[in-house]
């Protein structure tokens, strides 16, 4: 008998009883080798003594105190250390707890800069579909995975959605590349023209999107007409980097690779590898001049935002993705994984597309590849795919609604930085494994 309320009342999980590098160990001892690093988090992989040291010494000294009355020497280094990596205009660090409060923060943020500004009539949130920005409120009411959104929708605050970059079944034939970018970034200002550009605050994207698409990037060019347009409407342009950044794309920050200036970047998941739960929203020194010297005070904050303990796990994670090479290492594993993938599942009938950055990759599943036509939803391809691949041994990150919410289904990868060659030809193997029970 548990008294844990879990995610699905209908599955017991096994207990997990140690980590083990790449992998995670149940209580019977069995292995799983873990293919998505949870929810795209533990980039170091789950026994880093680096981190799990830092957290002692820092609860050696203080485990907690509120930001309302101190900082903390950990809150301020970290601080120094992103800011050091951020892109161009980058100039402050909020941290808080976990992804979704980082948007929140975010839309709060953006919010309350245009009230400074004078502009307390801009309010709207521009998002895309397919999107997946957390699942608080304002965060899933940003995000377009419409099954989250359904039954919650009449607590939701309205936002509004364009399509997606996603080339694998958005290109027209005889359409290029740059072409499509253009095309699906062009309906962000028609959008905001139909709101009204002086109602309009912010875009929110990722800049590989994760969970809803399976590592989807945008195609070349696309982020900067996007950036053009908000520069042209004085719109906001957030970044949600809670999955696709910290190094998971192959760079610190995924932005970095298209390359675009944001005014707030969310990040999470990787920041603290799983060891402490933590998120950070930077933004821009324009907006936040515009808070210090107008009321002094942004209005919003949680208990454990600016954690020591958190912050002090999190600038090892850091260190170690910066100075000692893991970044670099995500970008050539990531290569590494993908080729092999291509090698195995390239020419596969029900695998569409492999795609993605980095160790960030996701393999769309098809019931026809030529006609790119879906399975059926009510067979749960990834359902079966995500049992199949467990009870073989690996943990993998499946997910259906793909294509608009209810069709398509996709498989992805995030494995920690620390890969090696054997663990993914593991991951080849037992995903082929899994693809041979479920389809």
């Amino acid at each position: 008998m548990s008294y844990v309320f879990p995610r699905h009342c209908q599955v017991s999980p096994p207990a997990v009883m140690q980590g083990d590098g790449v992998y995670l160990i149940d209580r019977s001892g069995k292995r799983y080798l873990d293919g998505s690093g949870g929810a795209a988090v533990s980039c170091l992989g789950h026994s880093d003594a680096d981190v799990v040291a830092a957290i002692k010494v820092q609860l050696d000294k203080v485990a907690y105190a509120h930001t309302s009355f101190f900082t903390s020497d950990p809150a301020e280094e970290l601080a120094d250390r992103l800011i050091a990596s951020a892109p161009d205009g980058i100039e402050r660090v909020y941290f808080v707890s976990g992804g979704s409060e980082t948007i929140e923060a975010a839309l709060k943020l953006a919010r309350q800069y245009f009230i400074e500004k004078g502009e307390p009539e801009r309010h709207r949130i521009i998002a895309r579909e397919q999107s997946y920005h957390g699942n608080t409120l304002g965060a899933l009411a940003t995000g377009g995975n419409q099954w989250r959104k359904r039954p919650f929708a009449p607590l939701m605050i309205e936002t509004s959605h364009i399509p997606p970059c996603y080339e694998y079944r958005g290109r027209k034939a005889g359409e290029s590349r740059f072409e499509y970018g253009q095309r699906v970034a062009d309906a962000l200002e028609t959008e905001i023209l139909r709101l009204g550009p002086e109602s309009v605050a912010a875009f929110v994207a990722e800049p590989v999107v994760g969970a809803t698409l399976g590592a989807v990037p945008a195609v070349e060019g696309y982020f900067k007409r996007i950036r053009q347009i908000c520069d042209r409407y004085g719109i906001l342009l957030i970044l949600d980097e809670v999955m696709c950044g910290m190094g998971r794309c192959g760079t610190l920050f995924a932005c970095e690779q298209e390359p675009v200036r944001p005014d707030i970047i969310t990040i999470a998941k990787g920041l603290g590898a799983g060891y402490q739960p933590i998120g950070a929203m930077l933004c821009s020194g324009e907006i936040y001049d515009a808070i210090a010297s107008g009321s002094g005070f942004f209005q919003h904050g949680h208990t454990y935002i600016g954690h020591p303990v958190a912050c002090a796990a999190a600038n090892a994670v850091v260190g170690k993705l910066v100075d000692g090479g893991l970044v670099e290492q995500s970008r050539i594993m990531g290569a590494r994984l993908k080729t092999r993938l291509a090698e195995e599942f390239g020419q596969h009938p029900h695998i569409g597309d492999i795609r993605g950055r980095g160790l960030f990759v996701g393999l769309e599943i098809v019931q026809n590849r030529e006609a790119k036509t879906p399975f059926d939803p009510e067979r749960g391809v990834n359902k079966a795919v995500k049992k199949a691949a467990f009870t073989a041994g690996l943990a993998c990150y499946p997910m259906g609604g793909t294509i608009d919410g209810v069709q398509g289904d996709h498989v992805l990868l995030a494995p920690p930085f620390i890969l090696q060659d054997n663990h993914i030809d593991e991951i080849v193997d037992k995903l082929g494994q899994a693809f041979q029970v479920a389809f």
